[in-house]
């Protein structure tokens, strides 16, 4: 049996080596792991709030603010005003919107070549597992 301590210790070396070699792709592109996360999400359900977008990402508001300031510096996206004072909507910018199916298919290439390794079965069992792991539900 193997050690609980061994297994999440080499999932989060993977996961390490995984986003070094995910930002060395997305450098092409002037994006980070992390910018590239918000973009396809914004891509995938619309404009969403800052909040809606830390919340979907499990990642702390304060880094998605962060991150987002510099998607905006670099016009990627965009932030309006929502429904109250407080609350930001973010979108893609025009730009963002023409580049991303060239940064999409960066992506999917990567995503090819390292998955490549496993059988059809095992990405199947794979994507099972990581869905366990996660908050009730599946998606996360």
């Amino acid at each position: 049996m193997i050690d609980t301590h061994d297994l999440f210790h080499l999932l989060h070396q993977r996961v390490r080596f995984v986003t070094k070699e995910f930002n060395q792709q997305l450098s092409a592109h002037g994006l980070y792991h992390s910018q590239w996360a918000i973009m396809y999400c914004l891509e995938r359900f619309g404009p969403m709030t800052q909040t809606a977008i830390w919340k979907y990402l499990n990642v702390e508001a304060p880094t998605v603010t962060r991150t987002i300031t510099r998607m905006e510096n670099n016009d990627w996206v965009i932030r309006r005003q929502g429904g109250d004072k407080r609350e930001r909507v973010v979108e893609l910018t025009d730009r963002a919107k023409k580049k991303y199916e060239q940064v999409n298919q960066a992506v999917y290439q990567y995503e090819q070549e390292t998955i490549s390794r496993l059988t059809p079965e095992e990405v199947d069992q794979f994507y099972r597992i990581l869905q366990k792991l996660g908050p009730e539900g599946g998606e996360g």
